[in-house]
């Protein structure tokens, strides 16, 4: 039996490909609906994220499969503790509706990007594109918000924090614009892409970049400063065990890795033109995501290990997993050489 914190890292694995998997067609959902024109450099690229899915969907099992491993709060309900949890945390309930929401993404995601391979073709492809792409900002808040309820805010009994969903939410669409900049430079650079994604873009990615690290750190400080000034027990021990226990190391590390770092940096044109610079701090930002991700989940009574070499086999075999899925389905497209 793995401890909790070993545990911890699949669903943390899990939350993060989850986040890339959804968030491609999201971003060019956005950029379609604000007419931005440079949607066309990276749509296609951003699309192909969708076939870490079923890597996603298998993870999801597994962690339902592990019931009170994932949960603990099935723990503290089933020993007759007295904690409050809503009626719909029960484990049928949360699975079904777990499977089905990631199902119905599923298929919203793959008409879009059905849809948006043809928009071009005619005024009634392009009404029905227009018609899906309105449709996919919703689908991603509300998915969004339920996975970072039920594997993240929920699993310390009585915990909540209203906008705890949109600064999850947050946190992985900025990881995920880090990603995807790191991506198109290394198939840029590697000279793989059929059709070169051009200099600007860097620029383009960062500036999104900066923008979301100030929407995180505004939602993040939102939120610790209401339960700091609020100042009940039940709030604050979840914030200070994180903090000042055994992982907090992570979490100054998220700070400065998330926060510091990236402002200071992305805040001067000269880094932002710069594609190396921009590279290094959307490293920078993944790596922080990861630490906020594992410390949220793991932390949750402030006690533990850092899994090490655990994290780092997981991270092997996702990486290795998912880059077999993209990549055969960037090759079908006809996006890489050879």
């Amino acid at each position: 039996m793995l401890s909790y914190s070993n545990w911890s890292v699949l669903t943390a694995s899990f939350m993060v490909v989850t986040y890339l998997a959804l968030s491609g067609v999201a971003l060019c959902s956005v950029l379609y609906l604000v007419g931005a024109k440079w949607r066309f450099q990276v749509r296609d690229l951003a699309v192909s994220l969708y076939s870490l899915f079923p890597m996603a969907f298998a993870m999801l099992v597994v962690l339902l499969i592990g019931g009170n491993q994932t949960f603990p709060w099935i723990g503290h309900v089933s020993h007759g503790e007295n904690v409050h949890m809503p009626g719909w945390y029960t484990l049928p309930l949360l699975a079904a509706r777990e499977v089905i929401g990631m199902l119905v993404i599923m298929f919203v995601w793959r008409t879009f990007i059905k849809r948006q391979e043809v928009a071009e073709r005619s005024d009634e492809d392009r009404a029905k594109f227009h018609h899906v792409a309105c449709w996919v900002p919703f689908f991603t808040v509300l998915y969004a918000t339920m996975i970072a309820w039920d594997f993240e805010m929920t699993l310390k009994p009585s915990w909540h924090s209203a906008i705890y969903g949109m600064q999850n939410l947050v946190s992985n669409f900025g990881m995920f614009l880090a990603f995807l900049l790191i991506w198109i430079y290394v198939l840029n650079t590697r000279n793989k892409l059929v059709k070169r994604v051009d200099e600007f873009i860097y620029n383009y990615l960062a500036q999104m970049m900066l923008a979301f690290t100030l929407l995180w750190m505004y939602t993040f400080f939102a939120q610790y400063l209401t339960i700091w000034y609020g100042n009940l027990g039940d709030e604050r021990d979840r914030i200070d065990e994180m903090q000042n226990g055994d992982f907090t190391v992570l979490w100054w590390s998220m700070i400065a890795l998330k926060f510091v770092i990236p402002f200071v940096s992305l805040c001067l044109p000269i880094t932002r033109h710069n594609p190396k610079l921009t590279v290094a701090i959307a490293v920078c930002m993944i790596v922080g995501t990861l630490f906020e991700r594992f410390v949220w989940i793991a932390g949750v009574n402030g006690t533990g290990t850092i899994p090490v070499l655990w994290g780092g086999l997981v991270s092997i075999g996702v990486i290795m997993v998912g880059y077999q899925l993209v990549r055969s389905t960037m090759a079908r497209n006809q996006l890489i050489k050879g």
